[in-house]
């Protein structure tokens, strides 16, 4: 088999990257390296091509999550025209809602990746990034009268119980109370 071109090397890499963060929200990063590479349509070997670690994969994996999460609360701004509140009570919708709650795969970082997280070094890219994702959002989240923190920590305790509750009505009703929490404190 020939050696790849730098364009295909480089999208390689880009598929990699987004496979592993949303297989590290729906799975946790214990996804096995030969688990990913399959996913991402490659070679177990071809992941030593370009990463050094797995551990460098979750950091880049974890970056690249914040990223796009980070770019769509930002377009849910310009979708409403700058107007903070509006497009708060749209992403506090959608968050709270059963798609992003059966989707983990596609949906907040902060919370599918939290316990996995929890257990990086604390000099690791990846609870670095994770850190100024979580202080980036909860500034978006903030209003002239409710501080931002305690917005995304109703929202993130929220999707986590209502997930790990699945299947029961109380996971309904979770979602439901915190977005009648958020809507009457915003």
């Amino acid at each position: 088999m020939g050696r790849v071109s730098q364009a295909q090397a480089e999208e390689n890499r880009r598929r990699v990257v987004d496979t592993a963060s949303r297989l590290f929200r729906e799975q946790g990063t214990q996804v096995s390296v030969a688990d990913l590479m399959n996913a991402a349509g490659l070679t177990h070997g071809a992941f030593y091509k370009q990463f050094a670690s797995k551990e460098a994969l979750v950091d880049e994996a974890t970056a690249h999550a914040f990223a796009e999460f980070t770019q769509r609360y930002s377009a849910g701004l310009e979708r409403h025209d700058g107007q903070r509140a509006v497009a708060q009570q749209a992403l506090v919708d959608a968050y709270l809602s059963v798609e992003h709650r059966d989707d983990p795969a596609d949906g907040c970082p902060v919370a599918a990746l939290a316990t996995d997280i929890a257990r990086e070094g604390e000099g690791r890219g990846a609870r670095r990034v994770y850190t100024e994702g979580v202080a980036d959002f909860a500034d978006f989240l903030a209003t002239d009268d409710q501080d931002g923190i305690a917005r995304l920590c109703t929202l993130f305790g929220a999707l986590v119980l209502s997930r790990a509750t699945k299947g029961s009505p109380l996971s309904g009703e979770i979602l439901a109370a915190a977005r009648a929490a958020l809507t009457e404190a915003g």
